[in-house]
Order: C-alpha cells, then sequence, then structure tokens
C-alpha cells in the first residue's frame, strides 16, 4: 500500500434502525459512503498527475512525428490507471499490453464479420471482456480499444504496431515514475 495516502477509516458499526441518538444520521450516512480510498497527498496527485500528462504528451508527440495519431481514447484511461492506481491488477503491464492487444484482436474480428455499428462495437467490446477474463489479463480500457477498432477502422499494418509500442511506453513511463520519487508506490506489482 502507498504510503502516500492516509489511513481510511473505518466506517461506523452498524446500528439497528431503531438506534436513537443523535448520530444516528451521521452513522448511516457513513455505511452508505463505504470504504473509499483516502485523498491522495497534495504531493502524490501532482507526482501522478504530472507523470501520466508526461506521458500521454509523449503519445501526442510520437503521433505528431510519425503523422499517425497514436494517443487514442483508451490509451488515457490506461495511463490514468498505470499512475494512479499501479496496485490494481488493471494497471499491471501483463494486463495493459496484452489486454489491449487482445482488444485489438477482437475488434478486427468483429470488424471483418459485422458492419462498423454500434451494435458490433458493444459485441466487441463484450468479446474483450470474455478474452481479457479468460486470460487473465483485466484491462477495461481495451474493451474501448474493441470500439474504436470497430467503430473507425483503422489499418491494422499501422494500428497494431502503435498500439503495441504505447502500451509498452505507457508502461515504462509508469515504472521510471515510480521510481523518481521517493514515497511512490511502485510498479508494477507483478510483469506477468
Amino acid at each position: 500500500m502507498s504510503t502516500d495516502i492516509a489511513p481510511c477509516p473505518d466506517p461506523a458499526p452498524a446500528v439497528g434502525a431503531s438506534a436513537p441518538g443523535p448520530n444516528r444520521g451521521r452513522r448511516r450516512l457513513a455505511r452508505m459512503a463505504g470504504r473509499a480510498p483516502a485523498r491522495p497527498t497534495p504531493a502524490a496527485a501532482a507526482h501522478n498527475v504530472s507523470a501520466a500528462t508526461a506521458a500521454l504528451l509523449a503519445l501526442v508527440g510520437i503521433g505528431a512525428a510519425l503523422h499517425e495519431p497514436v494517443l487514442i481514447p483508451p490509451l488515457a484511461a490506461s495511463a490514468a490507471l498505470v499512475h494512479c492506481a499501479p496496485a490494481l491488477p488493471l494497471a499491471q503491464p501483463r494486463s495493459v499490453v496484452v489486454g489491449h492487444l487482445l482488444g485489438t484482436a477482437a475488434g478486427y474480428l468483429v470488424a471483418l464479420v459485422a458492419d462498423g455499428s454500434a451494435w458490433a462495437a458493444a459485441l466487441a467490446a463484450g468479446a474483450t471482456l470474455a478474452l481479457t477474463t479468460l486470460a487473465r489479463t483485466p484491462h477495461s480500457p481495451a474493451c474501448a480499444t474493441a470500439v474504436v477498432i470497430v467503430l473507425q477502422e483503422p489499418a491494422a499494418a499501422r494500428f497494431v504496431p502503435l498500439l503495441f509500442g504505447s502500451t509498452v511506453l505507457l508502461v515504462l513511463t509508469a515504472y521510471a515514475a515510480s521510481r523518481v520519487r521517493r514515497a511512490a508506490p511502485r510498479y508494477p506489482a507483478y510483469w506477468w
């Protein structure tokens, strides 16, 4: 667990509905609020946001140099996961890289047999979810990659290598960023 966040207080113990007292409403609110994560320290938030933004700007720069859009919305979501929630299974390198590749495969397969409709995109997202679940590579932005492929039909010969390189770049920037600041949680929790 990160040392950058304050410990999350335990919610108030459950109290019966008929429990009288001035704190009854507060206890009910505490139960409803659940166990949301603690707010990160300002230093941790600034570090995470600046590292994710730098990685995304690098993708834009690479895309500009290649005259090819490299930054797609699913990669922005992946950057948020690897930089701001580095301990989650969804943020681990295996899930980021393989998840997007599975989403790419599902997207192109569905696009091959169906038109570029929203129905086909939803089917591709569902297929991606199934594939990533079976492969033990959960990564929700990969579902969005499949949707992008079905709806935009990018040329596979250009898109797949760029996507693969982009996911590797995101993982490497998260790895580097986690070593820059001493109190930052180490990324990744596991590589494979």
